[in-house]
């Protein structure tokens, strides 16, 4: 939880930086991990996993929500699990950068996001409009 609220703290100093040089809504920033973690416990924690959580904050950003849904069960040995507590995403990190993309002036995003077309873009990829509200920068 500390670092949690250290995460907040820093984001809460950014934003207030980039209000301050009044440049706060042309300027997305977007978490990103490498890793999940997994839901079960190894003994002295838990391992490296597949699926996470992402913050988008920006002052184009349609804010104050919580964009795709949570997986229907964490249960362990339940449909999301692919065994270990080891989450299988429904939603790919495409979901966020693809707008994101957009948002800055990516026309080609086919070709900069390679597996696209693996996906339902009206279901699994956030559309520009929805996560922005303000024309690309």
């Amino acid at each position: 939880q500390d670092a949690l609220a250290e995460v907040d703290e820093a984001i809460a100093g950014f934003v207030g930086e980039l209000k301050a040089q009044g440049i706060f809504d042309s300027v997305v920033l977007a978490t990103s991990s490498d890793f999940g973690r997994t839901l079960s416990f190894n003994g002295k924690g838990t391992d490296h996993g597949w699926s996470g959580n992402h913050i988008v904050v920006g002052g184009g950003i349609n804010g104050g929500q919580i964009y795709n849904d949570f997986l229907k069960s964490y249960k362990l040995g339940g449909a999301y699990d692919a065994g270990r507590g080891r989450v299988i995403p429904e939603y790919p990190w495409e979901s966020m950068y693809v707008p994101i993309a957009q948002w800055v002036g990516v026309d080609d995003v086919e070709g900069m996001f390679k597996n696209l077309d693996k996906f339902n873009r009206s279901h699994h990829i956030i559309g520009r409009d929805a996560l922005f509200k303000s024309e690309q920068h």
